[in-house]
C-alpha cells in the first residue's frame, strides 16, 4: 500500500457524492443525487453543479465553525484584533512542528485538478453539450478557485508542489509531485491560472446576483497575489524565506540545484510581480466606483441609512457596485450565522486594539499626537470617535448607541441599545475583550438577531482592496505617488470623510510614535518611511477586520522587531475615568485584579493604564515573558513530519524525503522553532 494518500487520496466517486445539481447560487445545500463518473462533467448544468460544491469550501465567507463574529474576526490574533487568552505564534517555542496533520494536504487543489483533467480536453473537443459561452465561465471558475487555494498554500508554506493534474496514486509518482517549486514559480503558477480565469470568465457575474465570480474578481485577486509576492521578495530578500537567500533549505535538494528567477534576478522578479500588481489592480479601480458613505450613523428611523455602512450586512449585495462577488443566506435554507448579533455584542469576545484605534487619523488628516489635531483623548470612548477618520467614527461602537431600529420577534439575541462594555466575564456571547468594539457587520433590524439566526450577505470580493494594491505596488515599485495612485487615494479618503491631502498627513508623521502602536510601522525590524507608513496606514484603517492583517504584517516583515523587544497589546483606558463604570448596587467596584490572585478579572493598573487581555492572570504564557514576542520561522508554517515519512526511501528516513522543512523548523515531532 503507498504511504502516501494525502495527494491523493480521494477518489472520483467521492467528490460526486457530495455535488449539488440544482443551484447557481454560493449556497451550501444537501445534495440531490449522484452520477456515474463516466458520464458525469459532458453538459454545463453539470459543470455548475460541480462547480458549487466547491465554492463554499475555498472561497471566504462567514462561517461560524471558524469565527462567530465571521470573517469580521478573521484578523484575531494581529496588532489590531485580539480575544482573551495564548496565541502560541507570539510565545516561541509553544508552536511546535506536529507529527500529522497541517496546511500541508491537497484535497481542494485535487477537486479542482479533477475537474480540469476531464473538462478542458472535452471542451477543446467540442464534446461539452450547453452554452458555449457559459461552459467557458465554468471552465475559468475553477482555474481561479485552483489559484485561490494555490495562494492558501503560498503563504502558508511559501515553496509548494505544483500539481497540474490529479496524480497517479502510485509511490514513485507521488514522491515525485512531492517535489516543492520555489515560492516564486508557484506564484508566477497562480498568476498563470488567473490569467486563464480572466480570458474565460463573463464581465458580469452568470447568476445576475454576484453570487458567482466575474472577470473583475480574477484582475482584483491577481493584484492581490502579485502585490503579496512582490513585497515578500523585497522584505525577505538575502534570507532562507525566499528562493536562492543565504540559508535557503531548497538549495538542500539536488532538484533546485539550477535554480534562477526567470526574469534573471531577485530585483528583478519583485519588479514583475509589482508591475502584474499595478495592471491588474488598475483595471477594477479605474472599472468600479466605491460605495456611498453618506457621513450618518442612523440611530432612527427619521436617520438616513449609510449605504456604505449597510453595504457590510445587506442581505442582497447586489446593488453595490464596489461588492465584486458576495454569498448569499437563506433562512429557508437555515443557511445562517452570528454575525449580526455579535456586531451587536462583544464581537463574540474579540476587540480591536488600542493601537488599531490610535492608527486612525483626525478627520483633519492629522495623527492623534500632532499639534493642532483637535484630538479629545481617551478617557471614554465617544471621546475617541470625536472628529475622528470617518471609519472610526462610523464604526467603532460607543455606549448608549442604538443598535436595532427594527425589532422582531426573530431578535432574541439582540443588544438594543449598546451597554457598557463588559469586560469582566469570560462568556464569549457577551465579553469585550479590550474594551473596544466595532459595528462592522451590523444590521438595525432584529429579526437577524435569532441566535446565529443572521442571514445577512457575505462580502467576498471588494472592489476598494484594488484601489489600495495599486497605491502601494506603485509606490513600492518606484518610490513615487503617481497620478493615478494620487487619484485613488484622494477617493478612499473622500469616502472616509477624510482630508483628502494626504501629504498633509505624511508631513505631521513621526515613526517613532506610529512604532509604538502599529506593528505595519516596521520592515525587517526597522521602521519605514512616512510616505510607505501613510500608504498602509490607509490599507489597515479601510481593510479593518476583513482578515487581510495576517497577510500583510507577514509579507512587510513586520514582526522582526518582536524578537528583541516584546510589545504589549491594549485596550481602552480601563484605569482612567471608566473604571467608574465597573461598580455594584452598592458602589463598590467589581475589577478584580492581582498577578497570583485566580479572581482575576482585568489587568493591574501598575502593568498600565490600558487594559491588557493577556496580563489579567500571572499563569498567562505572554504574561510570563513579558508580551508578544516572535520567532523568524513563524513566518512561515512548518510541515507534518508525516508528510516527510510518506515520501522517504523507507518510510523512516525524513532525510531521503524530497521534501524540505521550512527555515527554523526541525524535522522532529513536538519541537518548537530554531533561532535564526
Amino acid at each position: 500500500m503507498n504511504r502516501i494518500n494525502n495527494i491523493c487520496k480521494q477518489t472520483a466517486g467521492i467528490i460526486l457524492a457530495g455535488l449539488l445539481f440544482s443551484c447557481n447560487d454560493y449556497l451550501d445545500r444537501e445534495p440531490l443525487s449522484q452520477i456515474t463518473p463516466e458520464y458525469y462533467l459532458t453538459e454545463e448544468s453539470q459543470l455548475a453543479s460541480y462547480i458549487n460544491n466547491v465554492y463554499p469550501d475555498i472561497l471566504p465567507s462567514h462561517n461560524t465553525d471558524i469565527n462567530w463574529y465571521g470573517t469580521f474576526g478573521w484578523d484575531v490574533g494581529t496588532d489590531n484584533m485580539i480575544a482573551k487568552g495564548d496565541y502560541k505564534d507570539y510565545v516561541p517555542g509553544e508552536l511546535k512542528t506536529a507529527q500529522t496533520g497541517g496546511d500541508w494536504e491537497f484535497t481542494k487543489i485535487y477537486k479542482c485538478n479533477y475537474f480540469l483533467s476531464r473538462v478542458v480536453d472535452k471542451w477543446k473537443a467540442g464534446e461539452i453539450s450547453g452554452n458555449e459561452e457559459n461552459v467557458k465561465h465554468y471552465i475559468g471558475e475553477v482555474y481561479f478557485l485552483r489559484a485561490y487555494e494555490y495562494f492558501n498554500k503560498l503563504q502558508a508554506f511559501g515553496d509548494f508542489p505544483i500539481l497540474y493534474r490529479p496524480v497517479i496514486d502510485e509511490q514513485e509518482a507521488l514522491t515525485e509531485a512531492s517535489k516543492r517549486a520555489p515560492r516564486n514559480e508557484v506564484a508566477r503558477f497562480i498568476l498563470a491560472d488567473l490569467d486563464s480565469a480572466i480570458v474565460m470568465l463573463k464581465d458580469a457575474s452568470p447568476d445576475g446576483k454576484k453570487n458567482r465570480l466575474s472577470r473583475n474578481c480574477a484582475y482584483l485577486f491577481k493584484s492581490r497575489v502579485a502585490l503579496f509576492e512582490g513585497t515578500w521578495l523585497k522584505y525577505f530578500r538575502n534570507t532562507p524565506f525566499v528562493p536562492d537567500g543565504s540559508g535557503w533549505p531548497g538549495k538542500s535538494k539536488e532538484y533546485n540545484a539550477n535554480f534562477q528567477y526567470p526574469s534573471g534576478s531577485i530585483d528583478n522578479e519583485i519588479d514583475y510581480f509589482l508591475d502584474q500588481a499595478m495592471d491588474a489592480a488598475k483595471v477594477v479601480a479605474n472599472a468600479v466606483s466605491l460605495t456611498e458613505n453618506n457621513g450618518v450613523l442612523q440611530q432612527s428611523t427619521e436617520d438616513a441609512s449609510n449605504p456604505y455602512y449597510n453595504m457590510y450586512a445587506d442581505e442582497n449585495m447586489a446593488g453595490y457596485d464596489e461588492v465584486l462577488m458576495w454569498r448569499q443566506y437563506d433562512k429557508g435554507l437555515t443557511l445562517t450565522h452570528g454575525v449580526v448579533q455579535f456586531a451587536q455584542k462583544g464581537n463574540a469576545g474579540q476587540g480591536i486594539t488600542r493601537g488599531m484605534v490610535n492608527t486612525f487619523l483626525m478627520a483633519n488628516g492629522l495623527p492623534i499626537y500632532a499639534a493642532g489635531s483637535g484630538y479629545a483623548g481617551d478617557d471614554y470612548v465617544s471621546d475617541v470617535r470625536k472628529e475622528r477618520d470617518g471609519r472610526l467614527w462610523l464604526f467603532l461602537k460607543e455606549p448608549g448607541q442604538t443598535n436595532v431600529l427594527y425589532p422582531s420577534s426573530d431578535g432574541t439575541h439582540a443588544t438594543p441599545v449598546e451597554p457598557v462594555p463588559d469586560i469582566t466575564i469570560g462568556n464569549a456571547d457577551v465579553y469585550y475583550s479590550t474594551g473596544y468594539a466595532i459595528r462592522k457587520g451590523g444590521n438595525f433590524d432584529a429579526k437577524h438577531c435569532a441566535n446565529f439566526g443572521s442571514y445577512t450577505g457575505s462580502i467576498t470580493f471588494r472592489a476598494a482592496e484594488a484601489y489600495l494594491n495599486y497605491i502601494e505596488a506603485s509606490y513600492e515599485r518606484t518610490g513615487a505617488i503617481d497620478g493615478t495612485a494620487a487619484s485613488y487615494w484622494r477617493a478612499i479618503r473622500t469616502r472616509a470623510h477624510l482630508d483628502t491631502d494626504y501629504n498633509k498627513s505624511i508631513a505631521a508623521t513621526h515613526m517613532s510614535e506610529e512604532g509604538k502602536y502599529n506593528w505595519g510601522a516596521y520592515s525587517a525590524g526597522q521602521l519605514i518611511s512616512p510616505t510607505l507608513y501613510n500608504i498602509r496606514r490607509e490599507r489597515n484603517c479601510e481593510l479593518m477586520a476583513e482578515g487581510f492583517r495576517h497577510m500583510d504584517l507577514k509579507r512587510w516583515r513586520a514582526m522582526d522587531q518582536l524578537i528583541a523587544s516584546p510589545y504589549h497589546i491594549e485596550g481602552f483606558k480601563l484605569w482612567g475615568p471608566m473604571k467608574d463604570w465597573y461598580k455594584d448596587s452598592e458602589g463598590n467596584s467589581i475589577l478584580i485584579y492581582g498577578a497570583n490572585d485566580s479572581r482575576s478579572n482585568v489587568s493591574a493598573p501598575e502593568l498600565s493604564q490600558y487594559l491588557r487581555p493577556q496580563e489579567v492572570a500571572g499563569n498567562s504564557l505572554i504574561m510570563q515573558q513579558g508580551g508578544f514576542k516572535w520567532a523568524m520561522a513563524h513566518y512561515l508554517s512548518p510541515i507534518a513530519i508525516q508528510n516527510f515519512l510518506n515520501t522517504s526511501a523507507d518510510g523512516s528516513d525524513v532525510g531521503t524525503s524530497p521534501i524540505y522543512q521550512n527555515p527554523g523548523w526541525p524535522t522532529s515531532p513536538n519541537q518548537g522553532a530554531e533561532n535564526l
